[in-house]
């Protein structure tokens, strides 16, 4: 990580000052971050995801306050974006400016995070509202990419609006040549309770309403879930350049770590946006767990022993 010299914060309570009495330093150092290509070389993309908690999402493995600490959490951040391999990061404003302050961003892809306001658990959960970064805020801070979740219930009224609202996002960031990454589900609710489809034929169809939003999708990629049964059907429903979802983890690593090797080898994927799994994983290691990942999605490079 850069050395506070250069402007950045070097801890938490630096962080904190400079929060409170240099805010104006955000600016500046977004005009100075070093940037790279949004693809690397090898066409293959390896991105921590962090925009759980602005939508009140912080349990892991049944901790139900795993990210509540702020500071652990990007302590566990920083470590995953310094392992080589690792491409970049998605977030809320909140902590990819801590992660900038911290020297975290630079020479890195930077995805902004857009429609928190689905609370997890609330009532307006399938409100998928922008409450996060805007197409203006995502461009004027250099970002790479803006993503969306994009869950479409078929018995709520109210998925038209936000199929409305991201359809005017997605030609917006088209236009300003940023890519629009959208994450689709077709959900429902079960006993109370946001449930994603996640058989083929939802996942399928999720692809093919999202897909088709905006007036252009030359600058838009897919997030997709990966799927027990028939991924490769899902990835033959779309020529769109696609990253695989990791998800809340849950059974056994191993498992899932198989899972996503096969997902990585299918025509069109692009590579991993995972979060949770790698940031707290079953044996607390966070290198280790994101060398893995990367070991996945670039496999000439070997995971750490």
């Amino acid at each position: 990580m850069p050395s506070a010299g250069a402007g950045f914060a070097s801890g938490h309570d630096d962080l904190r000052d400079i929060r409170a009495h240099d805010p104006g330093r955000v600016a500046a150092l977004l005009a100075a971050r070093r940037r790279r290509p949004f693809v690397p070389a090898d066409g293959r993309l390896m991105l921590v995801a962090a925009d759980h908690p602005a939508r009140g999402a912080l349990s892991v493995r049944g901790r139900v306050d795993a990210m509540a600490d702020r500071g652990e959490l990007l302590d566990r951040l920083v470590t995953a974006l310094d392992r080589p391999g690792v491409d970049g990061v998605l977030g809320t404003a909140d902590i990819l400016e801590d992660l900038l302050l911290l020297g975290a961003l630079e020479d890195k892809v930077v995805v902004s995070s857009m429609n928190r306001g689905g609370l997890a658990g609330s009532v307006f959960e399938m409100d998928d509202r922008m409450t996060g970064y805007d197409v203006d805020g995502t461009v004027a801070a250099r970002f790479d990419a803006a993503k969306m979740l994009t869950r479409i219930d078929l018995d709520d009224p109210g998925t038209v609006a936000t199929l409305e609202t991201q359809g005017r996002v997605v030609t917006d960031l088209n236009r300003a040549g940023v890519v629009a990454m959208l994450e689709p589900f077709l959900s429902r609710r079960v006993d109370g309770r946001v449930v994603n489809d996640l058989s083929p034929e939802a996942v399928i169809k999720s692809v093919h309403i999202a897909q088709g939003l905006g007036a252009s999708s030359a600058y838009t990629w897919l997030k997709l879930p990966v799927i027990d049964d028939d991924m490769a059907r899902v990835m033959a429903s779309t020529t769109l350049p696609t990253l695989l979802l990791g998800g809340d983890p849950s059974g056994r690593p191993e498992d899932t770590y198989a899972s996503w090797r096969d997902a990585l080898a299918l025509p069109g994927v692009r590579g991993l946006v995972v979060g949770r799994s790698l940031l707290y994983p079953a044996d607390d290691d966070v290198a280790a767990a994101v060398d893995t990942a990367v070991s996945l999605v670039r496999p000439s490079r070997k995971a750490a022993a």
